[in-house]
């Protein structure tokens, strides 16, 4: 049976499990890793696959208008990450939750395209049907002041460009996260807006909120750990010159200032495309079609140059490649596709 025909019969008015269930008792065993990192088995596959249908259920109205308004998508193009990923990660992160106690924080490794954005709002809608409240802070929402930065770039001209690390203000993410964790009665959420100074970007007005369940923290580069410098004497491309290689070491460096950020995180999430070259491919579609749309845009070579810049200061071979394989830093990892769509999903085994 077809999951778009076993679907239908779930968000059908009654839901009975004479005619879908055993085929999605054996869709849902069949994947072994996706299983064993939800903790689906033999002995609770039916009350999982139960409790998931009757959530897909309460949450597709709203699942379909976020579709439609967000997207620009018919729901039932997003049924597979919806049913396979979406709903029981959201479930799996509310019951770490109930067992905390307290605010629940998780981070969210990813690069541009990896979908991110969109995990973070279908969480927080599906957490919303399950009696929480959830927040979304980002990585960019970190940022130091444009001032501070121009100061910054005056002191380290390599800095060209907002993102790598350096640029942001760890000491307000320590403050925020603390007092979310500590269920703050009333919390100041810094947000960015990357529009001001003609696209340099800078703090606008924070958000106030209370009453947090749980915080979705993601970056680019959220959770990634300093390496071996040695690595650094035979790196991978683009990192080629010296001053590519000093680049290098001292972003690494830079690096070690944001573990304090990540001992807070509950759990990491990395959002991993295995090909990471296929980040630039997915950078000029965006320019393009922010050009065709009468905005300014980047030129091709303009994109390469701009995402080889990242891969300098941390490469997504030294610094994510190998979070995909630690379970001790690393709770789930979702391959993502070369259409942007998430593929496998496991947790991290040491080879």
């Amino acid at each position: 049976m077809l999951m778009n025909s076993w679907i239908e019969e779930i968000l059908a008015p009654e839901l009975t499990a004479a005619t879908w269930q055993e085929a999605v008792i054996a869709a849902t065993l069949s994947d072994a890793s996706r299983a064993e990192a939800f903790g689906i088995t033999l002995n609770n596959v039916v009350e999982v696959v139960t409790t998931r249908a009757k959530l897909l259920q309460a949450v597709y109205p709203d699942f379909c208008q976020f579709c439609q308004t967000n997207l620009n998508l018919p729901p039932q193009q997003l049924w597979e990450p919806l049913w396979n990923l979406w709903l029981p990660l959201a479930i799996q992160i509310a019951s770490k939750h109930q067992q905390l106690h307290r605010p629940f924080i998780q981070g969210i490794l990813g690069g541009q395209g990896t979908g991110k954005t969109t995990l973070s709002a279908m969480l927080t809608l599906i957490h919303k049907h399950l009696g929480y409240r959830t927040i979304s802070i980002s990585l960019d929402d970190l940022y130091k002041t444009y001032s501070d930065r121009r100061a910054l770039q005056q002191q380290d001209p390599r800095l060209i460009w907002r993102g790598p690390p350096g640029t942001h203000d760890i000491h307000l993410g320590l403050t925020v996260l603390d007092n979310l964790r500590h269920s703050q009665t009333s919390v100041s959420i810094p947000r960015f807006d990357k529009s001001a100074y003609n696209g340099a970007g800078d703090r606008t007005t924070p958000e106030i909120v209370q009453g947090v369940d749980i915080v979705l923290f993601e970056g680019w580069f959220v959770g990634a750990r300093p390496v071996n410098e040695v690595i650094f004497e035979s790196p991978p491309l683009p990192i080629i010159t010296d001053a590519d290689k000093a680049f290098a070491r001292d972003m690494n460096h830079q690096l070690r200032d944001y573990l304090p950020l990540w001992e807070r995180l509950d759990s990491l999430i990395v959002m991993y495309l295995k090909d990471y070259h296929q980040s630039i491919a997915w950078r000029q579609q965006a320019e393009q079609q922010m050009i065709a749309t009468g905005k300014s845009g980047m030129k091709d070579t303009e994109i390469k140059t701009f995402v080889e810049y990242f891969w300098r200061s941390l490469h997504p071979e030294l610094f994510i490649t190998p979070l995909t394989k630690s379970p001790l830093w690393v709770d789930l990892v979702v391959e993502i596709n070369t259409n942007h769509t998430p593929g496998a999903v496991y947790r991290p085994i040491h080879d």
